[in-house]
């Protein structure tokens, strides 16, 4: 079966997995995604792996439970249940790869392609949301910046370059660089005023030459201390 004949025959499974699970499909990979809050929450994401089952017994289609995995991301791990499909317990790990989907559907990548592929469907979920949660942590840091380097080997002309030429070659900055460049731009956007005042003033309110010297700039950081507590 071609490509573009197995994509019309999966297309209606969405239509099956509408119990409150968001389906993410792509070529021969499908992916449920629930947020867990309650017990509840698990049973709906189970029911909708019941009717992803009903689905596969309507139109004879085998499913290899051995590649299914499970994972769970959150502070409360324990609410989520053992998955199941056809009775058959889903293993569940603490990681998934999906840099494999691009290296098994796209046998060769131009400098081109691959930067369009990498930038869209890898750097983005590596960056979502980066202002908030970027890692301090030298081991944080290396393992993120892990996904790159493997990622970059994928091109076969820089394949055998260091790491630092197969950044030049593809023209890509390290993913710390695009970090450190991304908050120094949240921070003047928050001292230009590009922001709700109401809010940046909780850290631009104070200055602290007494403590830096400043050189009579205008624009200082307050020295404030927040407690934020997950509840």
């Amino acid at each position: 079966m071609g490509p573009i004949l197995f994509i019309i025959y999966i297309n209606d499974l969405a239509d099956h997995c509408h119990c409150g699970s968001d389906l993410y499909l792509y070529a021969d990979d499908a992916k449920l995604l629930s947020f867990i809050k309650c017990p509840q929450d698990s049973l709906t994401l189970q029911k909708d792996l019941d009717n992803l089952t009903q689905w596969m017994n309507i139109w004879l289609l085998h499913l290899n439970i051995g590649k299914c995995k499970s994972v769970s991301y959150g502070r409360r791990p324990e609410i989520c249940i053992n998955y199941n499909i056809s009775g058959e317990i889903i293993e569940k790990i603490e990681s998934i790869k999906d840099l494999g989907k691009v290296k098994r559907n796209f046998v060769y990548l131009t400098r081109d392609s691959f930067v369009v592929l990498y930038k869209s469907m890898i750097r983005s979920h590596l960056e979502y949301a980066v202002s908030v949660w970027n890692p301090h942590h030298q081991s944080l840091i290396e393992k993120l910046e892990k996904v790159q380097k493997r990622a970059s080997k994928l091109v076969l002309t820089v394949k055998k370059l260091c790491y630092e030429e197969r950044l030049q070659k593809l023209k890509l900055p390290t993913l710390k660089y695009r970090r450190i460049r991304r908050d120094m731009i949240e921070l003047y956007k928050i001292f230009a005023g590009k922001y709700d005042s109401g809010i940046t003033e909780l850290i631009t309110g104070k200055c602290i030459e007494r403590q830096y010297d400043t050189r009579n700039h205008k624009i200082c950081i307050a020295a404030v201390t927040y407690s934020l507590r997950y509840t």
